[in-house]
């Protein structure tokens, strides 16, 4: 009894309220100061990278080759990232106009990327390696003023103590037993870890839990202990559902918000957190030595303008090869995104979804009384807008500031383009 008394009043100065039958998550304003800047942000840099690298094909590949657990765990053994170097991360991601990094902490197969003491199952005691590749990153990204991001994994097919299995798993060879409320110890500490020795941390990017859905998670107070540790870290859960108690962001898997393309959002309900969107730059999340299928820069940016139309960050994966350089394919794509986003930056960053929704055509975003109008797919010069209750007082072409013609009536306005648009993204710029 004294043990729980001493626990409720440590939540009770961190963010958590408690009724007669829930508790009720309360942000701090240094919280919802981080969620604005978050928004703001809107283009982010997802980073999946760890042992599955050696073998080239995809961060699943323990799960989906129907590997033996404990020979895949001889892998770290041969793990040696020479060319790893976090300040060219950042860099690069900086070049492309990006303002956070989502790191992949710890993913699916267990193994810890960071210094922790809760395992010798990471890359300082496991490996040859022997550096703690989350320290450099997080020095590097406070020194280029990047927010970091951790990916943290609920889902584990290596820690004896995750059981009863869930979905997955179950054919690795994993013994039939385990404790799960040490798991959850485990979990509580090595998130204990990642928040009180890399700095400041802009957020925790759960995945997982959908692979127990029925499992006491106890969610709740893990949050807690996150906002308690650091209140203006966000917390998403990709989850696949309505946001739940405690979270910040809420994130869809390959789909804009409210789309389910990908067939991840289902269940999925868009509440009235900041969103992400999270995408592949290929087809898988961890480097795959055959998977070439890159999407071009055209679609890359036209993706990244559609997001903000939605009111949605961007988070745009790219998947490091084992000596830790990523792919040449991804950098010059990333290269070209920045250029344009050099020119465009100001139509992306800072904007929320305009007051026109998205359509066939494309989308628009604003801030303040400027509406961005960004034409993706024009058929002819002449585009009609439904815009009501609001007084256009001048248009032009963003790119040049030439004026653009338009009439205006009690439906919307019409523009009158002088060309039909061939750009990735022609944006006309209004002012409300």
């Amino acid at each position: 009894m004294k043990y729980c008394l001493v626990f409720l009043c440590l939540l009770g100065g961190f963010g958590w309220t408690w009724g007669q039958n829930a508790n009720v998550y309360t942000p701090t304003a240094e919280n919802l100061k981080n969620r604005e800047e978050f928004r703001d942000a809107r283009f982010g840099m997802f980073i999946h990278w760890g042992i599955y690298s050696m073998l080239g094909s995809g961060e699943w590949v323990l799960e989906q080759k129907g590997l033996n657990e404990k020979e895949y765990q001889k892998l770290a053994a041969g793990f040696y990232p020479s060319r790893f170097n976090a300040e060219e991360w950042v860099a690069i991601a900086q070049q492309a106009g990006m303002k956070y990094i989502c790191f992949t902490s710890r993913h699916h197969d267990g193994f810890s990327m960071f210094a922790t003491r809760q395992s010798d199952y990471n890359i300082v005691d496991a490996t040859p390696f022997g550096r703690d590749v989350v320290k450099e990153l997080a020095e590097a990204c406070q020194k280029a003023g990047i927010k970091l991001f951790f990916y943290y994994s609920h889902l584990d097919w290596h820690h004896p103590d995750y059981f009863p299995l869930g979905r997955t798993g179950h054919k690795t060879g994993r013994e039939a037993k385990g404790n799960w409320e040490n798991y959850l110890k485990f979990t509580d500490a090595q998130l204990t870890e990642l928040l009180t020795n890399y700095g400041p941390i802009g957020g925790i990017w759960f995945d997982g839990w959908w692979d127990k859905k029925d499992a006491p998670w106890r969610l709740e107070e893990q949050y807690a202990l996150i906002h308690r540790l650091q209140p203006a870290c966000l917390i998403g859960n990709n989850h696949h559902q309505a946001p739940k108690s405690g979270e910040d962001f809420q994130m869809f898997e390959r789909d804009l918000p409210g789309q389910n393309t990908a067939g991840y959002s289902g269940e999925s309900e868009i509440g009235t957190l900041p969103l992400e969107t999270c995408e592949t730059m290929n087809r898988t999340w961890g480097y795959n030595l055959q998977d070439h299928n890159f999407k071009s820069t055209e679609a890359l940016i036209r993706y990244l303008v559609k997001a903000a139309g939605n009111n949605s960050n961007l988070l745009l994966n790219v998947g490091p090869r084992p000596n830790g350089e990523i792919p040449e394919e991804s950098v010059k794509r990333l290269q070209e995104v920045g250029e344009w986003m050099k020119v465009y930056g100001n139509t992306i960053y800072g904007t929320r979804a305009g007051l026109i929704a998205p359509h066939h055509w494309g989308v628009t975003t604003q801030k303040g009384n400027i509406l961005y109008v960004h034409i993706l797919d024009a058929q002819d010069n002449v585009l009609y807008l439904p815009l009501q209750g609001v007084k256009v007082k001048k248009a032009s072409v963003y790119k040049n500031g030439k004026p653009v013609i338009f009439r205006q009536d009690k439906d919307g306005v019409t523009l009158k383009l002088q060309e039909i648009p061939t750009d990735i993204d022609y944006v006309v710029e209004m002012l409300l």
